[in-house]
């Protein structure tokens, strides 16, 4: 009998913990999830803020890893910024005010192509993740980026000019309850970046709590890498 889908549940993939070396000396600590079969894209997942308890097990990556290399043939590559703590463990360092993060998305994403032989990479940030990735996830080779909940709490006008003159793809999921940068505000915030996508997500908060969602997001995320996978399963 196949059986729900629940917050909980597990698919399976091959997994495998990572150390990433970053350029000022730091060893991040992270987990990568590949799918069994064939491997259509992959991920580099960047948390939400550390000060208020963002970590790589975050509930929305972790149920990323959990489930896309499955449904999807997604690989999901998740790490813990300098200072930050998950289950996995503690990445050395200490916070750095989303500056000297600088140096840890660009060894992820050196790691990524280096060490994993990614092929097709994406880079997704939530919250504090999407700022990181607008200022630093520049590497060439990245197909473009996925920003839940961006509050653009660090990242400015530079930031969003560089992405709007680079004319790679950007997805922004924007709840409808967010607490930092609700649709309207985003529409206009936005507005320099001609290829946005902005989604607005009707009945959503921040922090993408509840299953409905978690399927929101994990349905988007495959609509962009694996749309032939969809719809996703719900049963497994």
């Amino acid at each position: 009998m196949p059986e729900l889908i629940r917050p909980s549940t597990v698919l399976p993939a091959i997994r495998k913990s990572i150390t990433i070396h970053t350029a000022d000396g730091l060893n991040l600590i992270g987990e990568v999830a590949t799918p069994i079969g064939n491997r259509v894209g992959s991920i580099l997942c960047l948390h939400p803020l550390p000060t208020a308890g963002g970590m790589m097990d975050s509930h929305i990556l972790k149920k990323a890893a959990n489930r896309l290399p499955n449904m999807s043939g997604i690989e999901t590559i998740r790490f813990n910024t300098r200072g930050t703590s998950s289950d996995s463990g503690t990445s050395e360092g200490i916070f750095g005010e989303g500056l000297t993060e600088k140096y840890d998305v660009e060894a992820a994403i050196n790691f990524a192509f280096n060490q994993l032989g990614v092929e097709k990479l994406w880079v997704m940030g939530w919250s504090f993740g999407t700022d990181l990735a607008l200022k630093y996830a520049r590497e060439a080779r990245i197909k473009g980026l996925i920003l839940l909940s961006p509050p653009l709490r660090t990242s400015g006008n530079s930031d969003l000019e560089f992405w709007a003159k680079d004319g790679r793809s950007i997805t922004a999921l924007i709840p409808e309850h967010d607490d930092f940068l609700k649709p309207d505000a985003a529409a206009i915030a936005f507005q320099v970046i001609p290829q946005i996508n902005l989604i607005n997500v009707d009945d959503a908060k921040h922090l993408w709590v509840g299953e409905p969602s978690v399927y929101r997001v994990l349905t988007e995320i495959a609509k962009i890498i694996a749309p032939e996978s969809l719809p996703l399963p719900t049963e497994y």
